[in-house]
C-alpha cells in the first residue's frame, strides 16, 4: 500500500525510512518539496518563501522508543 503525501505515521525506528522524515520540527526546502508545501504551508513555521517546517511531534509518542514520522513522497491526497 502507497502512503499519501503528508501521512504521519508512528514508527518504532530510530532511523528515518525511505520518502519518510522525523516529525521533529525541521525546516525543509520548498522548492524541493513542493507538492509537501502545497499540504502544510508555513502552519508549523519557515519563511513561505524558501523554507517552510514540519511539525514538531518529539516527546508526545505514546510508546517509548517510537518517533512520528512524515511521508515526504506519495500519493496526493484527493478531496472527497
Amino acid at each position: 500500500m502507497e502512503s499519501l503525501l503528508g501521512q504521519i505515521e508512528l514508527f518504532p525506528y530510530d532511523f528515518e525510512p525511505y520518502n519518510w522524515a522525523r516529525c521533529d520540527g525541521r525546516l525543509l526546502s520548498i522548492s524541493k518539496y513542493t507538492a509537501l508545501f502545497s499540504l502544510i504551508g508555513t502552519h508549523y513555521g519557515g519563511d513561505g518563501k524558501i523554507t517552510f517546517a514540519l511539525p514538531n511531534l518529539k516527546g508526545t509518542e505514546p510508546v517509548p522508543g517510537t518517533n512520528y514520522y512524515i511521508a515526504l513522497d506519495g500519493m496526493y491526497p484527493q478531496r472527497p
